[in-house]
């Protein structure tokens, strides 16, 4: 992973030399993922220091950061629809490629897994109350009759409201899960302490401020290596076969700065199922989705605000399906307390055919 870091200079180097944009993307992308990683082990070094309590609330402000800063730079650039994409599409990443690719390989090694359900019927509720935020700002702009002069502005207000009462409920799932419920959330006998800190105080808070600076810069590339392609298609001439490929926000924001935004995500929960930890890996994947849906798409709003290039929550039809069809498969998965290696492979396929949704959805 930190051989990757060496994708940081490279990508300024074909920034600076006015490189294709495909290369500035791949190199930019590939160096974000190792940056994402040193952001997260910083994080997990200050939770040692501050105790569970503080480190669950530091984890919710930085467990997101990457994303949190591609979508801020989107934003001022007035990409709002790949923003919301992205936003759908670490949902859905989260609850059907994660935790299916989980299962499958903590499966392959142990038939039946076991998981708290009680955590997971609270996760459950929150993702429910994401689904329903979702739909009430796009279900006004859809169906009201308010006069198209005023219908924007009436709905990015109903957006900041929307995004009010989603932080809050977000805070106080915080303090309901780590300070006066956490029983319900204690994970199996498997988990892993967290150990001595490696990294003194100033050593982590030094570290999470040069990748935070890192990531940002690399962001900033990214950004501008996507408005290149949507700018213009790609051309190929593949075994004689010759076109060009037209690649949009949505598939952009929902696939590829979802997956590279939730990368270190991703390897600690496969990690946690391969472990026989369920409770972690569920934990890491559902949490993740609801801090997505609760904290950071309600920030992104409101810092739009501040920033006047106010961006609203509304979302398109098949981005809505595609997070609600994800909330019900998952809820029904998780209902038992246990899973099994098909039940993985049955999450994946279900995010196969929402990734070829957005693909062809223009």
């Amino acid at each position: 992973m930190d051989a990757f870091l060496l994708f940081i200079p490279i990508a300024l180097a074909l920034e600076l030399s006015h490189a294709p944009g495909w290369a500035v993307f791949i190199s930019s992308l590939l160096a974000i993922i190792p940056l994402a990683g040193r952001m997260g082990e910083a994080t997990e070094e200050l939770t040692k220091y501050l105790g569970p309590n503080a480190g669950g609330f530091l984890n919710a402000t930085f467990g997101n950061a990457t994303e949190l800063i591609i979508a801020l730079i989107a934003i001022d650039k007035g990409l709002f629809e790949l923003v919301k994409a992205s936003i759908t599409g670490s949902i859905v990443g989260n609850l059907l490629f994660v935790l299916g690719l989980a299962i499958l390989l903590g499966g392959h090694k142990i038939k039946e897994q076991k998981f708290n359900t009680k955590a997971a019927g609270v996760n459950s509720s929150m993702m429910l109350i994401a689904v329903i935020s979702m739909i009430i700002p796009s279900a006004f702009f859809i169906f009201s009759k308010t006069p198209a002069s005023e219908l924007a502005f009436q709905t990015e207000e109903i957006s900041l409201l929307v995004s009010v009462i989603l932080i809050i409920c977000y805070l106080l799932s915080l303090y309901f899960s780590f300070r006066t419920h956490k029983y319900l959330f204690h994970t199996s006998e498997h988990s892993e302490e967290a150990g001595k800190p490696a990294l003194s105080r100033n050593a982590a808070i030094a570290l999470l401020i040069l990748c935070t600076i890192g990531v940002a810069v690399m962001a900033e590339l990214f950004i501008g290596a996507i408005e290149s392609f949507l700018a213009k298609p790609i051309a190929y001439n593949i075994l004689g076969f010759a076109g060009t490929l037209a690649i949009h926000e949505l598939f952009l924001g929902a696939v590829v700065v979802a997956v590279i935004g939730n990368a270190t995500e991703h390897i600690s929960a496969v990690i946690a199922a391969i472990k026989d930890n369920m409770d972690l890996a569920i934990s890491i994947t559902a949490g993740s989705s609801i801090q997505i849906a609760l904290f950071v798409a309600p920030l992104l709003v409101i810092i739009s605000f501040l920033m006047g290039k106010p961006m609203d929550l509304v979302f398109t039809l098949f981005e809505i399906l595609a997070v609600f069809a994800s909330v019900i498969i998952v809820n029904e998965i998780s209902s038992d307390g246990e899973c099994n290696w098909f039940e993985g492979v049955q999450l994946l396929a279900m995010y196969l055919l929402v990734a070829v949704l957005f693909f062809f959805a223009v």
